[in-house]
């Protein structure tokens, strides 16, 4: 599965439009988030990614979950969010 990884200063209209593109490609991908300030970028981006397939007749939905990632040799919880066509 493909993942998209969001920061705190990500542009939530770029990401949606990143995941909103992997969606249609292949109607699934994973977006990760490490820290508050990432945390709300990614389910901005996420919502902002619901209007846009929404337009298209596309609902999808988001799962949401723990995960740890290894940040610069150093492992950190992180949370991750199944984007998935309903």
């Amino acid at each position: 599965m493909e993942i998209v990884k969001v920061s705190a200063r990500s542009v939530p209209k770029s990401v949606a439009g990143a995941i909103a593109a992997v969606i249609r490609e292949k109607n699934e991908v994973e977006v990760q988030a490490v820290g508050a300030g990432a945390l709300n970028q990614a389910v901005k981006s996420i919502a902002i990614a619901r209007s846009y397939m929404a337009l298209t007749g596309v609902d999808i939905v988001c799962i949401p979950a723990f995960t740890t990632v290894d940040i610069e040799g150093e492992e950190r919880t992180a949370m991750k969010f199944v984007v998935e066509v309903r």
